[in-house]
């Protein structure tokens, strides 16, 4: 089948390396699994940077996408200078890209019957308004999403500051949210950033459907809610997960500069790097530790490579985290939390994240005081260390059990047949709909 006789989707993926990976693997999956025509654009700020450079590079080499890199976008001009927060710049990128994203659209020799972007390309949503497109938003977790949907609710009836409330906030058929848990955005609501996010939330609730980078067995609680608790808008839902980078048999720099890319923004202080060596130490355990820069090793305690030398290795540069974490040795992750990291730690064997994977999921042990908040020390390091590791620990036995359970439930979700294969093919079926709808309308006299 030629391109002609397929639903036409276009996929806007938003700056930053972590999104790219995620928005080609959907569009790999409409492509292939679905059949249906993906156009890709590529959105980014000021300059591409090597590792999206290289991963846009390497999926043209799969042919499954047309791929479109729109001009770099300036907004210095509209910003603070200094340390403008992630969620107010990549908004206003995706505000600023909408003529040249119109123009683009308007260029394609097949007109596109559905519109799809991420939380921070909802500027973008009216494009499709003019050209007749579905439209639809590609989220990471459910759970999340309903504290996004939920938040101009919360805006109204919480009148103190979020962390200052007592007890969690509520959010309807969900889990409740601890105010330490809060998204980072949420905490001064005098800021402009707090505002673009509330009006995100309510912009959503005007498309055609959620795709959720998650899947029925992993949130089924708040899928549910989603869809029945009417304070969310009743928007249809797609758990379309698990989508992250497939493991590639490839050494080149490009993993490197990829796995680099995808990592949080944070740094451990001296104190935090001194206490992890001596729980890692102490706990006696086979570890591997991505110590990236710009921490170094003579930050490590003394003595502690020489003392560890056959228990562990400490790399500075690069570690290919799918890969590793693929391996049958591998026991344990201890990771940010990061919804991409916490998809492949399940698959393989930020704060909200954490609270969903320890109490909803059981599949984690977390620290009782929050890294950004003070020192984890090395004891309670090592307790955790131990307690997901030790084959005879009967909270390790629960957890690694878990995962079992929903690894397999994962697969099977994108199995033919499966949960988010058949979401998918939900999602491609309104398309072909609509796509038809477009083609009566251009024949009517």
């Amino acid at each position: 089948m030629d391109n002609s006789s397929k639903p036409h989707v276009v996929l806007v993926s938003s700056p930053g390396v972590g999104h790219l990976v995620r928005d080609l693997e959907l569009g790999n999956r409409l492509a292939a699994d679905h059949n249906l025509h993906v156009t890709f654009f590529v959105v980014v700020e000021s300059h591409s940077s090597v590792g999206e450079s290289e991963l846009v590079q390497t999926a043209r080499t799969w042919k499954l996408l047309d791929i479109i890199e729109l001009p770099p976008v300036d907004i210095s001009g509209q910003l603070q200078p200094n340390n403008t927060p992630i969620f107010t710049r990549l908004t206003a990128v995706m505000r600023e890209i909408i003529p040249t994203l119109r123009s683009a659209i308007s260029a394609l020799k097949l007109s596109p019957t559905a519109l799809i972007v991420d939380t921070f390309g909802t500027p973008a949503l009216d494009v499709a308004d003019e050209f007749h497109m579905l439209k639809y938003v590609f989220v990471s977790s459910a759970w999340a999403h309903s504290l996004i949907l939920y938040a101009h609710v919360l805006d109204k009836e919480v009148k103190v500051d979020y962390v200052a409330q007592k007890e969690p906030l509520r959010l309807p058929g969900c889990m409740p949210v601890r105010p330490e848990d809060l998204l980072d955005l949420m905490k001064d609501r005098t800021k402009q950033e707090y505002n673009v996010f509330l009006q995100t939330g309510l912009k959503m609730r005007e498309t055609a459907g959620f795709l959720v980078n998650t899947w029925e067995d992993l949130e089924a609680t708040t899928l549910k809610a989603l869809r029945e608790e009417e304070c969310y808008g009743f928007v249809p839902v797609y758990p379309i997960g698990p989508l992250f980078r497939p493991v590639r048999s490839s050494s080149s720099r490009s993993g490197l500069l990829d796995w680099l890319d995808k990592q949080p923004d944070l740094v451990l202080s001296a104190q935090q790097i001194t206490e992890m060596a001596w729980g890692l130490e102490l706990s006696q355990q086979r570890f591997i530790w991505v110590l990236r820069p710009p921490s170094k090793k003579d930050e490590l305690p003394d003595g502690f490579l020489a003392r560890t030398h056959n228990l562990g290795l400490v790399v500075t540069q690069w570690a290919p985290q799918s890969e590793i974490l693929g391996h049958p040795s591998i026991g344990g992750f201890l990771s940010h939390c990061g919804w991409n990291s916490s998809l492949e730690s399940i698959l393989n064997g930020q704060k909200m994240n954490a609270a969903m994977l320890t109490e909803e999921l059981g599949v984690a042990v977390r620290p009782k005081i929050a890294p950004t908040k003070g020192i984890v020390a090395r004891e309670e390091i090592e307790m955790m260390v131990r307690k997901v590791i030790i084959a005879d620990n009967l909270e390790g036995k629960a957890i690694r059990t878990k995962v079992k359970e929903l690894q397999n439930s994962g697969k099977k979700a994108w199995t033919e047949g499966g949960s988010s294969f058949n979401a998918l093919s939900q999602l491609a079926k309104q398309c072909e709909m609509n796509s038809q709808a477009q083609r009566h309308k251009l024949k009517a006299p």
